[in-house]
């Protein structure tokens, strides 16, 4: 029996848990397992399964007196004192467990938590140190906790670091920018980055970080001056363009607001998250701007294309589906139903939108495909029936419009809906007596 799984820790934060823990605790680490040890330490891992966490602990407590020192023991006692809410007595343990294991990822994880649960952000910083070490998708962590605990050079430090590694990020800008509004010295920070740039004039980060200052504190011509001058000194640069497609929006200088997005949306260095708002900026303009419609769906190709993602294509649906064009936006609606298949709002509008063009072999079909996943949505076999109806299978549509009405809790207007085709289905069936009912019932339903 190996109890390497024990030291993966849940972890509330941002970062994920790797697979594995650096250090792994094998079997042969642990010796030899007694059988009243296995049996404590199941007995606790049992009663913390059902939130006896007290019991949890009596029992941990005794496998400590069988094998003290055991890492994985003062793991689990931290978890039930966190589970308890008892923070102090989980640190004491997981700081003993830290001591024996200091490079195990799920100990440090559960004293993190530890620590940040009782908001202890001194004590918190050491530990997630380490863990940045060992993976670093724990470093916007430790910028978090450098903030909290007011060290906003290190924060900053640790913000250029990781763009320099990892590209631009919305995120770690909105940190950046939770560090320059703690300090609230505008002008020192201006003067810093200046320098930085005389020191360094290539270096792209430092002219961002001033055109963001800039803009911040309202002075827009000089963050638009330094977004210029970046241009001028490197033509290729791409993260400028964070910038300038904002200006040039902002502007209405429309030729060199598409040209930014192109270049934003088909950048390497830019995430998706930031490539996603910036397309939103300039949906939002071109809602002002119909002429750049063409425009938008190329940059809609782009960014779909660049980043594998379809999700953008049931926005562009919306677009065109609130300036009244209902077949263009299906046509987009559909594009992003192939990747969205938990999406029932999707699944509700391309419904609504091929019942109105009088598809209803395409309703069935995407009715159909929408109850595999939504399979107790009585609007599903409302428009299931409706179809079936529509194209003479009366007996089909009657089951799934018995069926919608089992499913339906409280919606007198779909209610009412599926009872009016159960009446056209009666008729086409034959029964004038239940298609006559099924009316009644209709009728009688106030929405």
């Amino acid at each position: 029996m190996t109890f390497l799984v024990l030291l993966q820790a849940a972890f509330p934060a941002h970062a994920q848990v790797p697979e594995k823990p650096v250090v792994e605790m094998a079997e042969d680490q642990l010796g030899d397992v007694t059988d009243a040890f296995q049996e404590k330490f199941f007995e606790a891992l049992k009663q913390k399964a059902i939130e006896n966490y007290d019991k949890a602990i009596d029992a941990l407590v005794q496998c400590l007196a069988l094998r003290p020192n055991e890492p994985v023991v003062y793991l689990e006692l931290g978890k039930n004192y966190n589970a308890l809410k008892k923070y102090s007595q989980a640190a004491v343990y997981l700081e003993k467990g830290r001591q024996a294991v200091p490079k195990n990822v799920g100990m440090l994880e559960e004293l993190y938590t530890t620590y940040y649960q009782s908001k202890e952000f001194d004590r918190a910083l050491p530990v997630v140190k380490d863990l940045a070490q060992l993976n670093s998708a724990f470093s916007e962590d430790l910028v978090n906790l450098y903030i909290q605990n007011q060290q906003y050079d290190a924060a900053i430090k640790v913000l250029d670091s990781l763009d320099q590694v990892k590209g631009s990020s919305t995120y770690r800008e909105s940190l950046r920018r939770q560090v320059y509004a703690m300090t609230n010295n505008v002008e020192a920070q201006i003067s810093d980055l200046q320098e930085s740039i005389g020191d360094n004039p290539q270096d792209e980060k430092e002219y961002l970080n001033l055109i963001f200052v800039y803009s911040e504190s309202g002075q827009l011509d000089r963050a638009f001056e330094t977004a210029e001058k970046l241009l001028t000194i490197n033509p290729d640069s791409q993260l400028v363009h964070l910038a300038l497609y904002k200006f040039y929006i902002a502007e209405n200088s429309t030729e060199k607001a598409v040209s930014s997005m192109e270049i934003l949306l088909g950048s390497d260095q830019i995430d998706e998250v930031t490539k996603y708002q910036a397309l939103n900026d300039f949906l939002i303009y071109v809602t002002e701007n119909p002429s750049l419609e063409e425009d938008l769906i190329r940059l809609v190709r782009v960014f779909s294309e660049k980043e594998n993602n379809q999700k953008v294509y049931k926005q562009l649906g919306t677009f065109f589906l609130e300036k009244g064009n209902k077949e263009v936006a299906l046509e987009y609606f559909n594009t992003a139903l192939e990747n969205e298949r938990d999406d029932f709002g999707l699944f509700r509008e391309v419904i609504k939108l091929e019942a109105e063009a009088g598809d209803f072999e395409q309703v069935k079909v995407i009715s159909e495909k929408a109850l595999e996943n939504f399979p107790t949505q009585a609007w599903l076999f409302l428009m299931l029936g409706t179809a079936e109806n529509e194209t003479g299978v009366p007996q089909s549509a009657e089951k799934n419009l018995l069926t919608g009405l089992d499913f339906l809790i409280g919606d007198p207007e779909i209610e009412k809906e599926l009872y009016l085709q159960l009446a056209r289905t009666y008729k086409e069936l034959n029964q004038p007596q239940r298609a006559s009912e099924a009316q009644k019932k209709a009728e009688n339903i106030k929405n």
